[in-house]
This record gives structure tokens, sequence and C-alpha cells, in this order.
């Protein structure tokens, strides 16, 4: 059973790696660009020139949902940097400053996880154009709140840490004890949950475009 499992996870990463690739590789696994209209072609029915057939404009629809997984991975993949970024800098200063600062923080994080995000989304995307990076930025800004927490809670494990509290006693300032002894120690929770959040960025970029409001073709 074990062994079993272990070969599906592997096929499972073989597969995805595999969709990875030829949405990189677009351009080159392509036979047309996704724009390319063929009037002499509408509602072709999927054979050698076109797997997937056509659209009401004749494009070929093989070209376009490998163009479109492009978009997605860039999405997915960019919108997890902007989580991390974001996440980590507010749970390290919530977890680290303690107080007030980090129930204000944290309440704000709370406040947003409250808020269904395609929603939300559909909100921004309706104010600015629902470009790539427009796009990115929206999916990076509504995520960072489970990283959020998260690193608040490994920044108040690791600053109850006996070699923070000597650093302080040696009268370490606090940006150093954040740059140089917090952060990486974080850098690990950080990595995980960015990783989730690209799968995460892939699904509520795939929500938006097919609601309509994702890139425009």
């Amino acid at each position: 059973m074990k062994m079993a499992g272990r070969y599906h996870m592997s096929a499972a990463s073989i597969a995805l790696a595999g969709i990875a690739l030829l949405a990189l590789l677009a351009p080159l696994v392509t036979p047309a660009a996704p724009d390319a209209i063929d009037l002499a072609n509408v509602r072709a029915a999927p054979g050698l020139q076109h797997w997937f057939g056509t659209d009401d404009l004749g494009r070929d629809l093989y070209t376009r949902v490998v163009y479109g997984a492009r978009v997605s991975l860039v999405v997915g993949l960019l919108s997890a940097v902007v989580t991390a970024v974001v996440g980590t800098a507010v749970g390290t200063v919530a977890g680290h400053a303690g107080g007030w600062v980090d129930g204000l923080l944290m309440r704000w994080a709370d406040a947003m996880l409250a808020i269904p995000r395609l929603p939300l989304l559909m909100i921004g995307a309706a104010i600015i154009e629902p470009t790539v990076l427009g796009l990115t930025l929206l999916v990076g800004l509504v995520g960072w709140m489970e990283t959020a927490r998260v690193v608040r809670a490994e920044s108040l494990s690791v600053s109850a840490r006996p070699f923070m509290d000597a650093a302080r006693a040696l009268g370490t300032r606090p940006s150093r004890l954040v740059w140089r002894h917090l952060l990486p120690n974080v850098l690990p929770t950080v990595a995980v949950a960015t990783t989730l959040a690209v799968g995460r960025g892939i699904l509520l970029e795939s929500a938006m475009s097919f609601f309509g409001v994702g890139v425009q073709p």
C-alpha cells in the first residue's frame, strides 16, 4: 500500500511537472498564436491540425489552453511571492513587537479572512485593468493572511528561545534581532506557506477567468 501510494504521488508529480513545462514552452509546442483568427475553420472538430478543435472565430483551442495555463502558472507563482513578502512582513512585526501592534495586525488579518476572496477579487478587477501584473497583485494582496498568521506563530516561538534572550541582553538593536536572528529561523515556514500559496493563486486566477474577469484574451 505504501509503495502504491508513493507511485501515485510520483506519477502525479511527473504529470504536474509536464503541464508546467508545456505551459512554459508554449510558443514551441503550439501550432499558432493564441489570438490567430481563421474564419475558414470556425468550430472545427478536433483533428491532427487542431487537436482540441477551434472556437467561434477559428482560434485553435489547444493553443489557447496552453497559453491559458501559462498565464495561470505565472500568476500563481508571482502572487505567491507577493503573499510571502506581505505575510512575512506582517507576521514578523506582529510576533516580534507583541502588545497592541500584534493585536491590531492580527485583527486586520482576521477581518480580511472573513471576506470572501472571489468577490473581493472581482471588485478589484473592476477597478483596475485585469492584466497579468494587476491580477498578480490582486491575488497576492488577498492571500497574505494565512502566511502572516503562521509566521507570527513561528516568530513568537523563536522570540522565546534562549539565543534571542541572549541577543537582547547584549543590547542588540531590534532591527538586527529581526534581520539577523528572527527571519532566518522563520524562512522554512515561509517556504512551506509560499508553496501552498502557489496552488491557491492558480485556483483563484482560474476562477476569475471562468467568470470572465481574468486576463482578457
